[in-house]
């Protein structure tokens, strides 16, 4: 994850700087929230997006006393979920945990979106970054990345590939995968690792990329074994599960970034104020330790640190899915 620590060693500093200037105008806005603040979760509970969510929204409460309601919108690659907080009142009381499958990825996917995440959403405060990573079954008898391909050059298009969602980080990972390595799996999309996750175990598909912070507690008790990450590094918590570009496997570095926004004409002050709160709690020794432990990396930063990240990962990303011939409608 060094492009995230390159990009946000700063991080926490500008975002102490820019409370610490937002501090009064925020302030002066009266009595916000005046009423419970919602946070949509574009996927269903369980997952890695939801425990962040609900994360941030508890230590909101513990630390400031405000009422936070989480609320689940799984449905057309998380759309659902942005195109209602672009749409709902923009007084600060309806936020989307938003990551890079949507924010970045959907207005390159999608001919026609019912919202534009540049001009109907605003970003409020980065929250984690977290790399893919590939599991079979534990019973299964794959135990590297090399064994399935191996597999997948035998009987080509029998092994079935398991993803969070067509157009998600984790497809894309997998487009790159088999056009680099010349192999060919045959992709199953689900609405979400709780949906998958049956399916694995019962042996109905062969193996599932997802986000570290999701599958980390399936890893850890044994149910699934862990083949590959697509970040630079070995995680920290999977010290023996290989690269793919430790495994002789290119192109595949990808990794997620979630973040909350809030819908476009939340007024400055009241976006400050949030950017200040969540850098708050997130950082907070208890919240940090979680955030590390479910296998993410906690990063912080100004609301335009987070519209910049999007932007050079749209921009980053867009070959990718040009190349994939990936559309969805």
């Amino acid at each position: 994850m060094t492009l995230f620590r390159r990009k946000f060693a700063l991080g926490t500093l500008l975002a102490v700087a820019a409370a610490a200037a937002a501090l009064t105008p925020a302030h002066s806005q009266g009595n916000y929230p005046q009423r419970p603040i919602k946070i949509l979760v574009p996927f269903p509970a369980g997952g890695g997006t939801d425990n962040l969510a609900r994360l941030v929204g508890h230590k909101l409460t513990d630390t400031y006393g405000w009422t936070i309601v989480v609320e689940n919108k799984p449905g057309s690659g998380g759309n659902l979920a942005l195109d209602q907080t672009a749409k709902a009142p923009a007084d600060g009381l309806t936020l989307v945990m938003a990551q890079t499958d949507n924010v970045v990825l959907n207005p390159l996917l999608y001919t026609k979106l019912t919202y534009n995440p540049d001009k109907d959403l605003r970003p409020v405060a980065l929250v984690a970054a977290g790399a893919a990573v590939l599991v079979v079954n534990a019973d299964a008898p794959y135990k590297t990345l090399d064994d399935l391909m191996q597999a997948a050059r035998k009987d080509p298009g029998r092994l079935s590939f398991a993803t969070p969602g067509t157009g998600t980080i984790s497809h894309l990972v997998s487009e790159a995968w088999q056009k680099s390595s010349d192999v060919k799996f045959v992709h199953i999309p689900y609405r979400g690792m709780a949906s998958a996750m049956p399916d694995l175990m019962g042996g109905r598909i062969d193996m599932y990329m997802g986000s570290i912070p999701t599958l980390l507690p399936h890893i850890q008790s044994g149910k699934v074994r862990a083949l590959g990450v697509t970040s630079a590094r070995r995680s920290k918590l999977l010290p023996n599960v290989p690269t793919y570009a430790e495994s002789g496997i290119k192109g595949v570095e990808l990794a997620s970034v979630w973040g909350v926004m809030a819908p476009a004409g939340t007024p400055d002050a009241v976006v400050r104020q949030l950017n200040e709160a969540i850098n708050k709690v997130v950082t907070a020794p208890d919240a940090a330790k979680k955030i590390a432990d479910s296998g993410a990396e906690l990063i912080t930063g100004t609301p335009e640190d987070m519209a910049k990240l999007y932007a050079s990962d749209r921009a980053r990303l867009a070959p990718i899915v040009k190349s994939s011939g990936t559309t969805l409608d």
